[in-house]
């Protein structure tokens, strides 16, 4: 059987300093006081699973993770003090090999929270206008669309980590299963078809759209997913951290290319 190799870039991933922050934000970490080994360990779940999808990962995050390896053993070395012979003055302590990239963090979230200052602003200028108000009440719909803003590509990530470690517990001793390759556009299509067959308000666990074990399925799937999210084709929502993940389709979708 032949291997079909995928190579996707995607625009979502801003880099590693916005990787950090989003799991110090996620699992409450206090920038000041960075626990090295749980945040370096999250950190390299990311990138492997960045690698199991075969993710075009950049070089900038591979630097940063050997980095964090190398803050983290650092940390675990004894901490040495130099003791000086003047009586009068203090002792010289090491500095704090966490610093340097908690100044980073702190750096980049700024700029970070003054984008999104700016953006807002964007959009709030974007809905003045010079002419006359207008009756618009029959264009309003009756229905809000709901988009929950907190499901990022990163949150789509942490779950692909737990359904690789779901399915590597369920995973049968012995199987002779082989499934045919499928081209992620052909798969797109089939989740279109998924949830547009679903009932009005009804939503779709995450879980549901990976019944099959191999590799190479679960893969083109998330794929698939992620391509339909950059497209902003699905509705992807969650009600709060590390709960489950429900998709639905957008209003006005139906298949690809028949919207």
């Amino acid at each position: 059987m032949i291997v079909q190799q995928y190579s996707v870039k995607l625009d979502a991933f801003e880099g590693p300093l916005d990787l950090l922050l989003h799991l110090i934000n996620r699992y409450e970490i206090d920038v000041y006081d960075i626990p090295m080994a749980e945040l370096t360990e999250q950190y390299l779940l990311y990138i492997y699973a960045m690698q199991e999808l075969q993710l075009d990962v950049a070089s900038e995050y591979l630097v940063m993770a050997a980095t964090l390896l190398e803050i983290k053993s650092k940390l675990l070395l004894p901490k040495q003090e130099e003791e000086l012979f003047d009586e009068d003055m203090e002792f010289d302590m090491e500095e704090d090999p966490r610093d340097e990239l908690m100044n980073r963090l702190i750096e980049y979230r700024k700029y970070k929270e003054a984008a999104e200052d700016l953006k807002n602003l964007e959009e709030e200028r974007g809905q003045m206008f010079t002419r006359a108000p207008s009756d618009l009440s029959e264009f309003i719909s009756g229905e809000e669309e709901k988009v929950n803003l907190d499901v990022n590509i990163y949150d789509m990530l942490g779950a692909f980590q737990k359904l690789l470690r779901r399915k590597k517990l369920q995973r049968p001793l012995q199987t002779r299963i082989t499934r045919q390759e499928i081209p992620i556009e052909i798969r797109m299509e089939q989740i279109m078809s998924e949830l547009s067959s679903l009932q009005v308000n009804e939503r779709k666990n995450f879980l549901d759209l990976f019944p099959y074990e191999d590799k190479e399925h679960i893969v083109v799937t998330f794929l698939a997913l992620l391509e339909l999210m950059k497209t902003d084709t699905i509705l992807i929502e969650q009600t709060q951290n590390f709960s489950a993940i429900f998709l639905s389709l957008k209003k006005g979708e139906s298949t690809i290319g028949h919207s």
